[in-house]
């Protein structure tokens, strides 16, 4: 990795610009106080130049010139996918799956994702005796768009009944449902387990399909337990039945594909040799894959910066933006819809810009909350396989996957089926050498400017500081001014939230959350993401934060609120046990009956002092 200085017009390197401190009286610009850059810019580790290394991406085409009419369905089934999909000709996984299932056999098929895999197998589904098909797949949202999908490609045949389980939804009307019949039953492996457990009127006497989709994640979620308890109930009926697995980061290495018998591997990309299959990723093949690096203190204004250019100030852009916990999700929320949605000035007509909205997907929302968020704006989210929102233009990965494979899922929920599509990576300095495991697995990507991400700042009256620029100015003045306006945006967030102890506590948490979930990055990448090459003040400073987080954790266990009912509680404790143990001491007057109280006695106290109760 080389350094790159920062550069003026003339070419050497630029220094931050201060200027004499004024009375608030002399400025005019929006009644705002002094700005000083250099909180924000000064102290910052040197951004490296990313020199990602060549590779020779695996690519996979998506559509083929070949027909559904070609292949041997039922005529209504075609004219669903030609009116209710929009979809006329078949993907390259579908042509080469399509024919392998209906002739029978078992098949592993790994795919680009976006590309097409379930239509690929529920095709098979014409049978007017609708025997029972299981689909196992690993996230309530997949459960319910798979459902979705199932319910307009059977809409001709009604006598296919489609089915959901999931977590969530009530058991009652579950079983309900399951008493009438199902014919293809789409389910979460725990809630199918729990019926398998529960529910008497469940079984699979029936069943000639099992499918599961994003098998390897179901693994990766801790479901091996419960895909032995489903496949044992599958295989005591001693019926045959036909097997699929699906996925795009799927290998012949994982348990899951040695477990299942299965005759035939679907590959998508038949240029490629089997041993760079095992080790690379196939990405759409329109998806432009961007990196950039920015220090932790910059995080949060250049992200905002991203949303406004791309949400504001251009048409018909839509993002997903990966956070690493719901606590983060929900902080940069309520920050964001308080800050960047806020009306611009009215004497401003440079810009016309669209409405911002943010939404928010996460697994400690209500489910009845999170069937109805398929369609924002800009969503603020942590869910990744599988997902299929419509229209999503830019991936942002706020931060780093914990792997190459979360990585391809995320960026997946763009340039789906031959769309255009775009992705952002944020990287610190200290993190660049994911760019190089990324390129272990064939995937390569160019840089974004972090200057040229701020820039965007220039659009937005609201943001304007002290300065006064022109187009006739230098390229440093222009420089100057997008470093004020970041660092006007950077107070206003953290104005907002030291306006109160709420907000306050909302970002320590938020903060706290990111480095716990920092610390859950596998051992193959600690030397690139450890905790310790954090720097907390500067991390702080992405959460709104003005200090080092020192004390953050009692800070946030704590509530000062409900300190002197903590301490009421746990000398109201005390005495009920001290009452107890006399009782005791009293029926079992011994001399061993009193040592053990007055042993426990110290005891509780000791843990009793160390807020044990709290």
């Amino acid at each position: 990795l080389r350094k790159r200085p920062q550069q003026t017009s003339k070419g050497s390197p630029s220094k931050v610009k201060t200027f004499p401190k004024k009375a608030p009286e002399e400025h005019g610009d929006h009644g705002r106080p002094f700005i000083k850059t250099s909180s924000l810019f000064r102290n910052n580790p040197e951004i490296p130049d990313v020199l990602s290394p060549a590779v020779n991406q695996v690519k996979e085409k998506v559509f083929t010139s070949n027909m559904f009419e070609e292949l041997n369905l039922h005529p209504h089934l075609v004219a669903t996918l030609h009116k209710v999909l929009n979809v006329t000709s078949m993907t390259s996984v579908q042509k080469k799956t399509i024919p392998l299932l209906l002739s029978g056999k078992d098949a592993v098929v790994r795919s680009q994702t976006g590309s097409g895999g379930i239509p690929a197998i529920i095709i098979f589904f014409q049978r007017s005796d609708g025997p029972l098909a299981v689909v196992i797949v690993p996230t309530r949202e997949l459960a319910l768009q798979s459902f979705q999908m199932f319910q307009k490609l059977l809409k001709p045949f009604t006598w296919i009944v489609p089915g959901v389980l999931m977590g969530g939804e009530k058991r009652k009307a579950e079983k309900a449902r399951l008493r009438k019949g199902i014919n293809v039953l789409i389910s979460t492996p725990g809630r199918l387990v729990d019926h398998i457990k529960n529910t008497l009127s469940i079984a699979f006497s029936a069943v000639r399909w099992l499918i599961l989709d994003e098998a390897d994640r179901t693994l990766d979620l801790g479901f091996e337990k419960d895909l032995t308890v489903i496949l044992n109930a599958l295989n005591a009926t001693g019926l045959a039945r036909q097997n699929v697995l699906l996925s795009a980061t799927l290998t012949e290495g994982k348990l899951i594909v040695r477990s299942l018998p299965h005759e035939e591997t679907v590959e998508a990309c038949p240029q490629a040799a089997p041993q760079a299959l095992s080790d690379s990723y196939v990405v759409p093949e329109r998806l432009q894959q961007h990196v950039v690096v920015v220090p932790s203190k910059l995080h949060l204004v250049c992200l905002a910066a991203f949303i406004l250019a791309k949400c504001k100030f251009e048409q018909r852009q839509k993002l997903i933006v990966f956070i690493s916990s719901c606590e983060a999700v929900e902080f940069l929320l309520t920050l964001f819809t308080a800050i960047l949605c806020e009306k611009p000035s009215t004497t401003s007509t440079k810009h016309t810009s669209a409405s911002l909205n943010f939404y928010r997907l996460h697994g400690n929302m209500r489910q009845e909350v999170r069937h109805y968020v398929s369609s924002p704006v800009i969503m603020i989210d942590v869910a990744a396989r599988g997902l299929d929102l419509p229209q999503v233009t830019w991936i942002v990965q706020y931060n780093p996957p914990v792997s190459a494979v979360e990585y391809v899922h995320r960026v997946g929920r763009t340039a789906r089926i031959g769309a255009q599509g775009s992705s952002l990576l944020f990287l610190t300095p200290s993190e660049m050498a994911f760019v190089d495991v990324l390129a272990n697995h064939n995937i390569s990507l160019s840089e974004m400017k972090m200057e040229d991400i701020l820039a965007n700042l220039m659009k937005d009256e609201r943001f304007k500081g002290r300065g006064k620029w022109d187009s006739k100015r230098s390229a440093a003045a222009f420089e100057q001014e997008v470093r004020e306006r970041a660092t006007v945006l950077q107070t206003d967030f953290e104005n907002y939230v030291h306006a109160n102890n709420e907000s306050l506590q909302t970002a320590k948490c938020a903060l706290q959350s990111f480095l716990r979930a920092y610390t859950t990055y596998p051992s193959s990448l600690k030397h690139i993401f450890h905790i310790r090459s954090l720097h907390l003040g500067h991390a702080a400073k992405s959460f709104g934060l003005r200090d080092a987080p020192q004390g953050l954790g009692s800070s946030i266990t704590t509530n000062p609120a409900n300190s002197k009912d903590s301490k009421k509680g746990k000398d109201k404790a005390k005495r009920v046990f001290s009452s107890y143990a006399q009782c005791h001491i009293h029926h079992h007057s011994n001399l061993w009956g009193q040592c053990s109280f007055f042993f426990l006695k110290k005891v509780v106290n000791t843990f009793f002092s160390k807020d044990a109760l709290n």
